[in-house]
């Protein structure tokens, strides 16, 4: 655990997978940590928040004992090397082991989730079957990236979770609510079946378990927020 002289406070909202991934790294370094839901990030930013991250102005931001760190990835690296005495190592200790899972760490956010966010945005079949496209494809390249990483073992960490299971981890909770609301399966036993065995694996931790939202609860936040959506475009348009 972190020293009683070590404050970690995150800045977050409990549906976002970026904070989702954060709250997952500091759990499984078995950090604690004041949570601070930030209520409305579209028209009622915190004070708090846009002191810390003046330049993006989002979260996830981790303050450790004030001073402020942001954007999700260079957070659970921070958390990573900030508390290395603190729970084992998410990040490989061999260079090239490192950089490499630092490359499908960005590859898992400017690939797989930024296709399927385009496609739950599409506003046409066309656009939405060009983003699914893009986002299978990107689900059968991290089949074999979690293969080689892997090396047969039950997670990207090998026999425990790692660095690269916390990244793509924060993204479980969207991958069950598409299939539950859209039908449509990202990971499956035919195109991916490393992956779809990781991910219940990983989702039947108990740190996981205790962090991951549910997908009903999910499902109704997407449902509030394009009903807030469209009736902001229907007041812009009058």
């Amino acid at each position: 655990m972190a020293g009683g002289r070590d404050e970690l406070k995150l800045l977050g909202a409990w549906a976002s997978p970026f904070v989702i991934r954060v709250k997952l790294a500091l759990s499984f370094k078995g950090l604690s940590y004041e949570n601070v839901e930030e209520e409305d990030l579209y028209y009622n930013k915190s004070e708090l928040l846009l002191k810390s991250n003046p330049v993006h102005k989002m979260v996830p931001v981790l303050l450790h004992n004030g001073k402020p760190v942001c954007e999700s990835l260079l957070i659970v690296q921070y958390i990573d090397e900030a508390f290395s005495a603190d729970g084992h190592s998410l990040l490989p200790a061999e260079p090239y082991e490192c950089a490499m899972a630092r490359f499908w760490a960005t590859y898992i956010d400017d690939k797989f989730f930024a296709s399927a966010f385009q496609a739950s945005r599409a506003k046409t079949e066309e656009e939405k079957d060009e983003a699914l496209k893009q986002t299978f494809m990107a689900v059968e390249t991290l089949e074999e990236a979690f293969k080689e990483c892997s090396k047969g073992k039950p997670f990207f960490g090998g026999d425990s979770v790692g660095y690269l299971d916390i990244v793509l981890g924060g993204h479980i909770p969207l991958v069950y609510v598409g299939e539950v609301r859209y039908g449509i399966k990202l990971f499956d036993g035919t195109r991916s079946p490393l992956l779809e065995a990781w991910m219940e694996r990983f989702a039947a931790l108990d740190t996981a378990k205790a962090i991951l939202p549910e997908v009903d609860s999910l499902i109704e936040h997407c449902k509030a927020k394009r009903a807030r959506a469209a009736a902001m475009d229907a007041t812009a348009s009058n």
